[in-house]
C-alpha cells in the first residue's frame, strides 16, 4: 500500500516521462503547465524519444530533455546497453524528488524505479498489474475511466495524488522567434503578405486522409471566396506526392505548398499566424488547437473521445456521421482505404466559412 504524499510536499526537481508520438507529447503540456503553476520554483525535465523533442524543446517551463534514440537498437546489444546505462545514470544524477511516468512501457517503469525519487507516480494499468510495476511506482493512479476521458484528461489524472486541480487543463505549443522569422521568409518568397489558411491533408497513415479530389474542390471553393491557402505536410515522400497530386487537381492559383519545408516549431509559427487551420487527425491538428488558431479537424475511425482537438476554438467533422466506420481497434494502420471519403465537401466548406466570416 502506497503511503500518502505529505500535504506540504514541494519537489524541487521533477521528471516527466512519456515515450510516444509527436501528438502525444503535445498533450503532456497541460501536466507540465499545471506543475509549473503548483511548483513555480521547481526544475521540470522530460524524458522522451529523440524525434519528438521539437514538440517540447521551446517550452519555457522545461529545464532539460532526456533523450532516448530509437536507433540505439541498431548499434547492437552492448552499445544499446551502454546508452541505457548512461541514461539511467543521468537521471539518477539529477536527484529528482518526483517522477511522473505517463507511459505504459516497461522501459519507462524501470527508469522510474531506478531514479530513486522519493515520489514515483504511474498508472495502474491492468496489463501491468505485477510486483515489478508496483516496485517502480509508489503511487499508482487508476485507469478505470480512461476510455471515457480525453488523452489530456488521462494525463492530468496522474497528478491528482499531488492535490493539483486538474479541471483547467491547457495545452501549449511553443516556438522561438527564429521559427517565426523562417516562416515569414518562406511566405514572402511565395508573395503571401495577407491572411491565409493552413491546410494539412496528410497523415503518416492513409486511412486518416480525405480524398485528394475533395481537398482540391475545397481549395478551389475557398480560393473563389478570396482566400489564400498554404498546404503543409511532413517531408515524407508519400505525403509530398499526395500534396503534388492535390495541387495538380486544383484550378486556382491561390494555393502554395510549403510541404516538407518546415520543422515542427516552424510549422507551429505558421499555424499561429493563420486565420484557420484545416486538417486531419494528426500532430499539426493538436498544434493548432494548442495555439488557439481556429481549427477544423476531419476525423475517421480513430478514438474521437480521446484524440479530438483539445480546447474551445475548434470543430470536428466526423466521417461516422455520414457512413458506417469500423471499430478503431480493428484498423490495420497500413491499409490504404480512406475512411474519410464519406465526408461531403459542402460540410467542410460550410464549417470553414463559418470561421472565416466571423
Amino acid at each position: 500500500m502506497a503511503s500518502p504524499i505529505p500535504a506540504r510536499f514541494a519537489p524541487q526537481s521533477i521528471l516527466l516521462i512519456k515515450l510516444r508520438h509527436h501528438g502525444d507529447m503535445l498533450l503532456t503540456t497541460p501536466v507540465i503547465n499545471a506543475l509549473r503553476l503548483q511548483y513555480p520554483h521547481a526544475y521540470i525535465d522530460v524524458l522522451l524519444y529523440k524525434e519528438t523533442r521539437p514538440m517540447l524543446e521551446a517550452h519555457p517551463a522545461i529545464r532539460q530533455l532526456h533523450i532516448i534514440d530509437r536507433n540505439w537498437k541498431k548499434e547492437g546489444g552492448w552499445q544499446k546497453l551502454r546508452h541505457e546505462m548512461a541514461l539511467i545514470a543521468a537521471v539518477r544524477a539529477c536527484h529528482y524528488d518526483l517522477v511522473i511516468n505517463l507511459a505504459d512501457q516497461w522501459r519507462s517503469a524501470l527508469i522510474t524505479g531506478l531514479s530513486a525519487a522519493p515520489v514515483r507516480i504511474g498508472f495502474a494499468y491492468r496489463k501491468r498489474d505485477n510486483m515489478l510495476w508496483r516496485w517502480s511506482h509508489n503511487q499508482l493512479v487508476s485507469t478505470d475511466r480512461h476510455q471515457q476521458l480525453h488523452t489530456v484528461e488521462q494525463n492530468m489524472q496522474a497528478i491528482t495524488p499531488l492535490g493539483i486541480n486538474v479541471s483547467n487543463a491547457i495545452t501549449s505549443m511553443h516556438f522561438r522567434p527564429a521559427d517565426r522569422q523562417k516562416t515569414e521568409e518562406l511566405l514572402a518568397r511565395q508573395q503571401i503578405t495577407g491572411p491565409f489558411i493552413v491546410l494539412q491533408p496528410t497523415s503518416r497513415w492513409e486511412f486518416k486522409c480525405w480524398d485528394d479530389e475533395k481537398v482540391a474542390q475545397l481549395i478551389d471553393a475557398l480560393a473563389a471566396d478570396g482566400h489564400t491557402l498554404v498546404l503543409t505536410a511532413a517531408p515524407d515522400k508519400k505525403e509530398l506526392k499526395m500534396i503534388e497530386h492535390i495541387q495538380s487537381l486544383c484550378t486556382t492559383t491561390r494555393v502554395v505548398s510549403l510541404a516538407g519545408q518546415l520543422s515542427l516549431p516552424e510549422l507551429a509559427a505558421l499555424i499561429d499566424a493563420a486565420r484557420l487551420f484545416i486538417g486531419v487527425d494528426s500532430a499539426p491538428m493538436h498544434m493548432a488547437a494548442a495555439l488557439d488558431t481556429p481549427c477544423l479537424a476531419l476525423f475517421g475511425p480513430t478514438k474521437l473521445q480521446q484524440w479530438r482537438p483539445w480546447g474551445n476554438n475548434n470543430r470536428v467533422i466526423w466521417a461516422g456521421d455520414y457512413a458506417p466506420l469500423p471499430a478503431p481497434d480493428s484498423i490495420d494502420t497500413r491499409i490504404e482505404q480512406r475512411y474519410l471519403s464519406a465526408i461531403p465537401v459542402s460540410e467542410v466548406l460550410t464549417a470553414a466559412r463559418s470561421y472565416l466570416h466571423e
